[in-house]
């Protein structure tokens, strides 16, 4: 017997049992977003490669590790997106939306990354992403945040950290890379073969590594504030203001880098110390040159995205109730008439917004009244040829030792109201 094909490593089902709580999540962040007139978008998930090696850097390990590339029939080098942002800008561009305008969008979807699988990161994952475009000052950076805190509270999530920093300009940071360098080159026997790459191609990622035996190295190294050029101090002092003033806690973490290179002056990460190494839950900032590097006409642009796995764990954690997904009706049939009658009633009762499930297949009633209980179903409404005599159902409640009981079948509806919260 040929062994049975398994999902590929990294990328999980998300089973019945599961999927209300994501349900649940996105539905209301959805309704955060909303509140704070963000727009909804939605991006391909297979972008041309140039678009992540253009705007994430050539050089990250994103690029040069980690993405899913592949040459279609065409010959066209394409690669299933590693993250949103630049998707989302490279729409912007196309459809025309982000000279002169203003824009709010948000996304959710899968993301790909050829990763080590552990737990809270996977080679499937998903994310909430959030873009806005046209607004150079630090008030839209304010508000990014107060929507984080905001879809927090929304969640009864406690125990996240904000940590905040200033990249800077390209051109202070390109002085401050200098003396990191500088700092770092008489270190270069205890650096990992990834710090040296990084050394190399992009040395503030060094900062970001998570090698304790690095700690005392970083600990050290010279801090980028001390070479941020005035207007993104000025910047970055109105970003703490703003939030001074809103009453949201922050840590101010001068080794706070991306592994993105295109975040210029704010970034900040809500992490928690909830789920072990994988502590960042949301991360963001502003990517204020990423549109003329795409091709577009130079626009500010901020924006943040947020690890769905790592939320739901949360969630998990803090028992969130799940959005209900299964059905407060089951209908069980006897006999040939049944169906007929059934079926009808349970349309009824489906456009009266009641969650209905109608057994098919046949069988006994004792199996049918056993598949009513596992449905997780309050009611078991019994129809079969005595009851299609007489124009009414019988009712039987699944999850309390009552009598069964008749109730006609225009009276449905009315009893459901008078036993049920209708929560569909």
């Amino acid at each position: 017997m040929s062994r049975s094909i398994q999902a590929i490593r990294g990328m999980n089902d998300l089973l019945p049992d599961v999927t209300g709580l994501w349900q649940e999540i996105e539905a209301r962040a959805r309704d955060v977003l909303h509140a704070y007139g963000y727009r909804e978008i939605r991006l391909p998930l297979v972008e041309k490669t140039e678009l992540f090696a253009r705007s994430i850097g050539q050089a990250t390990d994103i690029v040069e590790k980690e993405m899913y590339t592949f040459e279609d029939r065409n010959g066209d080098n394409l690669a299933l997106r590693p993250e949103g942002t630049a998707g989302c800008v490279r729409a912007g561009i196309q459809h025309g939306l982000l000279h002169n305008q203003t824009q709010r969008f948000w996304y959710t979807g899968p993301m790909f990354r050829h990763e080590r699988p552990q737990k809270g990161r996977y080679r499937q994952f998903h994310q909430i992403g959030v873009e806005t475009f046209g607004m150079a000052g630090p008030d839209i950076d304010v508000e990014l945040i107060l929507l984080n805190a905001r879809l927090w509270k929304a969640l009864g999530l406690e125990h996240l950290t904000l940590e905040l920093n200033s990249l800077g300009t390209v051109e202070s940071r390109r002085e401050y890379r200098r003396a990191l360098v500088e700092y770092l080159e008489p270190f270069r026997d205890r650096l990992d073969e990834d710090s040296l790459r990084r050394l190399e191609h992009n040395p503030l990622r060094v900062l970001d590594s998570k090698n304790p035996g690095l700690k005392d190295i970083i600990a050290g190294a010279p801090s980028l504030t001390d070479y941020l050029d005035q207007e993104s101090g000025v910047h970055f002092e109105g970003l703490c203001a703003g939030l001074d003033r809103a009453g949201i806690e922050y840590v101010l973490n001068p080794r706070l880098v991306r592994g993105l290179d295109y975040y210029t002056r704010t970034v900040f990460e809500w992490t928690t110390d909830r789920l072990g190494a994988q502590s960042a839950v949301c991360a963001g900032g502003r990517f204020d040159g990423l549109v003329a590097q795409l091709g577009g006409r130079p626009a500010p642009a901020a924006g943040f995205a947020i690890g769905l796995e790592r939320l739901i764990e949360l969630a998990a954690l803090k028992a969130l109730p799940a959005a209900e997904n299964r059905p407060q009706v089951y209908f069980v049939l006897l006999g040939e008439r049944a169906s007929g009658t059934a079926m009808p009633l349970a349309e009824r009762l489906r456009d009266d917004r009641w969650r209905v499930e109608v057994h098919c297949g046949g069988g006994s009633m004792k199996s049918q009244m056993k598949k009513a209980d596992r449905s997780g179903a309050r009611f078991a409404i019994i129809v079969g040829d005595d009851e299609c005599d007489r124009g009414a159902a019988s009712v039987k409640d699944l999850r309390a030792a009552e009598a069964q009981v008749s109730v006609d079948f225009d009276d449905l509806d009315e009893f459901l109201k008078q036993h049920l919260t209708n929560t569909n």
